[in-house]
């Protein structure tokens, strides 16, 4: 409601107003619309409390308690979207490391992150005949013929954030897709922006529209904002990934220009965008501490928890556990070397920040090194 209507409201709209803060419900952001005095009560108390409890860091381990043992002899390629994407690289580093501890060779082929560079990428990993292909962090549509390529020459194909869910996708050509779901690290990261502001909010959006899992994950921030009245979107920058490092500081240094203090917060679909909206930030004057209070919905790498341990233009991360992936993902692979259905398992979403985060640089979860070891009995 615009405050120049106020004096002319008549006892019933103002009972309707009324009536309408205390449902905590509201019509959405609004691009430039000033805030309600009072935010949205129930939508800010359940922010609040998936927040406390996404920031909890004594998990469990949940995943699969039993599976078949070790198939020896195997290789695997991982066919990265780019390198340059440290969700993608930690990935990696996940396989290579869960690979030792199986006694498997893996090999890394970085697509460039154009559709030719994958499609290359993957033709070249068929070449290598290896006993399976990881699409790491595309989407198969890309490379459809490729993977038609692959299954016709019986090789599993499993995706690490290549399609929108977790699990099997026939159409897409998968023994399954790992990641965490989408709807939970897009909802937590936008109630963090709820509870942080308490229901007040200007909101920049960063995604990278050509990944459909990443635009879906941006329309689904969005949406979840949407909840809060007094949260408003100022804007949705479509960036691509491979292009942040170029793109990004002048995308900010022109949004700081257009809204100026009303720009209080906001999320990418990857931390890589705020490593390079620092200097921007920074060359205008802003605190490293925010505003804008940033948060990344996924993917938690290295440089995002230094940016969140410092205070450095980042104030928390949606972290995928990349290592626990890593892991699962070899895991996957050896039920299908032994003729088994996947695991089904889903890791939990975690929200980390410097005061829980303990100096970390990454989300690690306890348990999944000795469960996959037993598993594997290695």
């Amino acid at each position: 409601m615009h405050p120049n209507h106020k004096a002319t409201l008549t006892a019933a709209a103002l009972l309707t107003a009324a009536a309408a803060l205390v449902a905590g419900c509201g019509s959405g952001p609004s691009a430039g619309g000033a805030p309600s005095p009072s935010g949205c009560p129930a939508a800010l108390a359940a922010a609040r409390a998936a927040v406390r409890r996404a920031e909890k860091t004594d998990a469990t381990w949940t995943g699969p308690a039993g599976g078949p043992a070790a198939v020896p002899g195997k290789t695997l390629v991982y066919v990265a979207q780019t390198m340059t994407n440290p969700g993608v690289a930690g990935v990696a580093r996940g396989i290579g490391e869960a690979a030792k501890a199986i006694g498997w060779n893996v090999r890394v082929v970085d697509g460039g992150g154009t559709p030719a560079g994958l499609q290359a990428a993957l033709s070249d990993a068929i070449a290598l005949k290896p006993s399976g292909i990881v699409i790491g962090g595309f989407d198969p549509r890309l490379t459809s013929r490729q993977v038609a390529r692959a299954r016709a020459e019986h090789i599993p194909v499993i995706g690490w954030h290549a399609v929108g869910a977790p699990g099997p996708d026939e159409d897409a050509g998968l023994f399954t897709n790992v990641t965490t779901k989408v709807e939970d690290v897009a909802k937590i990261s936008a109630d963090w922006i709820i509870s942080r502001s308490q229901g007040n909010a200007g909101v920049v959006v960063f995604s990278d529209d050509s990944i459909p899992f990443a635009k879906n994950k941006s329309e689904l921030i969005k949406k979840q904002l949407a909840t809060c009245s007094g949260v408003r979107l100022l804007a949705s920058e479509n960036i691509p990934i491979p292009d942040a490092s170029s793109r990004t500081p002048q995308e900010v240094s022109s949004l700081l220009s257009r809204f100026q203090d009303r720009w209080t917060d906001s999320v990418a679909i990857n931390d890589l965008y705020f490593a390079d909206a620092a200097p921007a930030l920074r060359a205008a004057g802003k605190p490293g501490s925010g505003p804008p209070f940033n948060i990344g919905a996924g993917d938690g790498d290295p440089s995002a928890f230094q940016r969140v341990n410092s205070g450095q233009y980042q104030a928390a991360t949606v972290p995928e556990p990349l290592s626990l992936q890593g892991w699962q993902i070899v895991d996957e692979f050896n039920r299908a070397f032994a003729g088994r259905p996947p695991s089904g398992y889903v890791a939990p979403v975690h929200i980390s920040t410097a005061a829980n985060s303990r100096g970390a640089t990454s989300w690690d979860p306890p348990g999944y090194r000795e469960a996959y070891r037993g598993i594997w009995g290695t």
